[in-house]
C-alpha cells in the first residue's frame, strides 16, 4: 500500500468556546453582590453601557426629591397644593386665615400722629410698640432654636453629597479599645511597643495565641517584661481579656469578681471534667459538698468566654433573595425575581450612531465597534441569566410542593439531574445557576441548594424519603425523649424503621453529629444535670424559709 498526500475537505460541528460563552457561564454562578459589582465595572469601562432608569419621571441619582411629589393638587381636605399657588386661593374655606372686611377697614384708616395715639392709648407708644417690626422679628429668629440640620451649620441637605451614615458614630473595635487603655496603662515606650505588639496578637474573642515564646526575640525585650506587661493588660477591660487559653479566661473574670479560691482554681483547672460531667471526680478535687458545687458550676456559666466577641468585628452581609414565592389565591404558587438585585443597563444607541458619523481613524472604530458588541452581549446574558434563575426556581417550586405546604417533613428527594431533564438544560447549567442564589418563601429564606437533597430508601418499599426530613425527623425524636429514656442511635434506627424509613446506624450518626447532638450517653448527664438542678431549687427555698419562719420575733 502506497504512501501519497493529498488534500481533502471535512466538515464537522464542535464546540467553540468564545470569551463571551465563558463569561456568560461565570454569570451565572454569581450572586447577586458579585454581578451587581461585575456590572459597576463594565459601567466603568465600556461608554456605550448606560445605566436604565425606571420610567421618564423617576428621580436623577444624587436629586433631592419633592417632598410633597406623591400628592396631588385637586383642593380635596386630605391633599396638599403647591406652595406657589395663586393668592386668592388661600382665603377659600370657612377655616382659612383670610382677613375679614373689618380688618381691612382698620387697616385702611388713618391713625393720626404719634402723640394722639399715645393719648388715646393712655400710655407711651414704647410700651406697646417697644421695638420696630424689622427688628423684633429678627431678635425672634435669633432666638429661636434651629429648626433645620442646615441651621446647625452641618452643611446643606440637599446636597448631591449629603449622607446620613456619615453622621453616625464609628464603631469601637476590640484593638482600638485596648490601645486607649494601653495609653493610660504604661508611660514608658518600651513598655507601650510590646502592650501595643500583644494587642495586635489579640482575636476577635479576645484570646491571645498560646505560644508568646517568640514575642520577646521579635521585640529585643526580656521575657520578664513581656510577662510583666501581659499582667497589666489581663487586668484590662472586659474581664477576661488577652488570655491564653479558656482557663486563664475565667480565672482573670473570677478574681475580678474577687472569687478565685482554692476550690474555685480546681474547678477552673479541671474544665474538661466539667465538659464531660463528670461532677463526682470535681466534687472529690474541690473538697465541697454537692450543694457547693452546683453553685459553683452556676459562677462558671454566668462568665462571658469569648469577652472580645462584645466589641465590632467583621461586618455581616445581610442575605437578600433572589427569587420570591408567595401563595397564590387559587393554591399554587407565584414566583417572581427580586427586581432589586438585577442590574439594569442598556445600550446607548444614540451615542454611538453620532461618534460613527464623526470617528475617521480606523482604531477608534474598532474600538467602538467592539464596545457595542460587548456592550449587547451584557444586556443579552443579563435577561438570560435572569429568565434561566426563574426557570430553574419553578421548576423547584412545583418538584417541593409539598414543602411549601407542609413543610420539612414533605420534603422530596431531589437532584439536578430531575430538575435539568424537566426544563431541558445540563446538569452543570442547573448546578451554576443554584450556587449562591437564595429563595424567600413563607417558610422562611433558603439557598436553592437547600432543596437539593439525598434520598433515603423507604422500609417497605414505598417512596424514598428526603434525608433533609430523616434528619428533622432524628431531631424530633432526640427533642421530645425523657430524661429517664434517652433515644441510643439503635432505638433511633428502630423507631425510624417503624416509620418506614431504612436507615443505618452510622447513617444516624452522622446525621445527629451534622447537627451538633451529642451522644446519648452526654445527653443522659446534661438532663439529669438539669433535672438536679430544678429539684434542688425549691428544695433550697423551702429549707430557707423554714429557718425564716424558725428565727425569733
Amino acid at each position: 500500500m502506497a504512501l501519497t498526500q493529498r488534500l481533502e475537505f471535512r466538515q464537522s460541528q464542535s464546540l467553540v468556546m468564545t470569551p463571551q460563552l465563558m463569561q456568560a457561564i461565570k454569570l451565572l454562578q454569581l450572586s447577586n453582590l458579585d454581578l451587581s459589582a461585575f456590572v459597576e465595572e463594565e459601567l466603568e469601562r465600556n461608554p456605550l453601557l448606560d445605566r436604565a432608569s425606571d420610567g421618564p419621571e423617576a428621580p436623577v441619582a444624587g436629586e433631592p426629591v419633592a417632598e410633597r411629589a406623591e400628592f396631588s393638587d385637586s383642593g380635596d381636605s386630605g391633599s396638599y397644593g403647591d406652595e406657589g399657588g395663586d393668592a386668592s386661593d388661600m382665603g377659600a374655606g370657612p377655616g382659612s386665615d383670610a382677613f375679614e372686611p373689618g380688618q381691612e377697614e382698620w387697616l385702611n384708616r388713618d391713625l393720626g400722629s404719634r402723640t394722639e395715639i399715645e393719648q388715646t392709648l393712655d400710655t407711651p407708644l414704647d410700651n406697646v410698640f417697644s421695638e420696630e417690626p424689622a427688628e423684633a422679628a429678627a431678635r425672634v429668629a435669633q432666638d429661636a432654636a434651629p429648626t433645620a440640620y442646615t441651621e446647625w451649620g452641618g452643611g446643606a441637605s440637599n446636597d448631591d453629597d449629603y449622607n446620613l451614615e456619615a453622621f453616625v458614630a464609628a464603631e469601637v473595635t476590640l484593638g482600638s479599645h485596648l490601645a486607649e487603655q494601653l495609653a493610660v496603662a504604661f508611660s514608658g515606650p518600651a513598655q507601650r511597643m510590646i502592650g501595643q505588639y500583644l494587642i495586635d496578637l489579640v482575636d476577635d474573642a479576645g484570646y491571645l495565641p498560646p505560644d508568646l515564646g517568640q514575642a520577646a526575640e521579635r521585640l529585643g525585650a526580656s521575657q520578664a517584661d513581656v510577662d510583666a506587661v501581659l499582667t497589666v493588660l489581663q487586668k484590662f477591660d472586659p474581664p477576661g481579656v488577652c488570655a491564653r487559653n479558656l482557663s486563664e479566661c475565667l480565672a482573670i473574670q473570677l478574681r475580678e469578681l474577687n472569687r478565685y479560691d482554692p476550690a474555685m482554681q480546681a474547678l477552673v483547672e479541671n474544665l474538661d471534667l466539667l465538659a464531660r460531667r463528670d461532677i463526682a471526680s470535681l466534687r472529690k478535687l474541690c473538697g465541697v459538698d454537692d450543694e457547693d458545687i452546683t453553685d459553683m458550676i452556676g459562677e462558671i456559666r454566668r462568665l462571658d468566654p469569648k469577652p472580645g466577641l462584645k466589641f465590632g468585628s467583621a461586618r455581616t452581609q445581610t442575605m437578600v433573595p433572589d427569587v420570591y414565592v408567595r401563595p397564590g389565591p387559587d393554591g399554587g404558587w407565584h414566583v417572581e425575581l427580586n427586581s432589586d438585585t438585577l442590574p439594569r443597563v442598556l445600550v446607548n444607541q444614540v451615542y454611538y450612531t453620532e461618534l460613527s458619523k464623526t470617528i475617521r481613524k480606523d482604531g477608534d472604530k474598532s474600538y467602538f465597534t467592539d464596545c457595542l458588541q460587548n456592550a449587547t452581549w451584557l444586556v443579552r446574558a443579563l435577561d438570560q441569566r435572569a429568565r434561566t434563575i426563574l426557570k430553574v426556581a419553578t421548576e423547584i417550586v412545583r418538584q417541593q410542593d409539598g414543602f411549601f405546604t407542609h413543610g420539612v417533613a414533605h420534603l422530596r428527594p431531589l437532584n439536578l439531574k430531575a430538575v435539568a431533564d424537566a426544563i431541558q438544560m445540563h446538569e452543570s447549567t442547573v448546578s451554576r445557576v443554584t450556587a449562591n442564589k437564595y429563595m424567600a418563601t413563607n417558610r422562611g429564606s433558603f439557598e436553592l441548594k437547600y432543596f437539593f437533597t439525598a434520598s433515603i430508601a423507604s422500609a417497605d418499599g414505598g417512596e424514598a424519603h428526603s434525608a433533609e426530613a430523616v434528619r428533622h425527623h432524628i431531631k424530633q425524636l432526640i427533642d421530645a425523649e425523657a430524661p429517664s429514656a434517652i433515644l441510643s442511635d439503635d432505638t433511633i434506627v428502630e423507631r425510624l424503621r417503624e416509620s418506614g424509613i431504612d436507615i443505618a446506624r452510622r447513617t444516624v450518626a452522622k446525621y445527629r453529629e451534622a447537627m451538633r447532638i451529642p451522644s446519648s450517653v452526654q445527653r443522659r448527664r446534661d438532663k439529669q444535670s438539669m433535672l438536679g438542678n430544678a429539684l434542688s431549687a425549691p428544695a433550697t427555698s423551702t429549707s430557707s424559709d423554714r429557718s425564716r419562719d424558725t428565727a425569733p420575733a
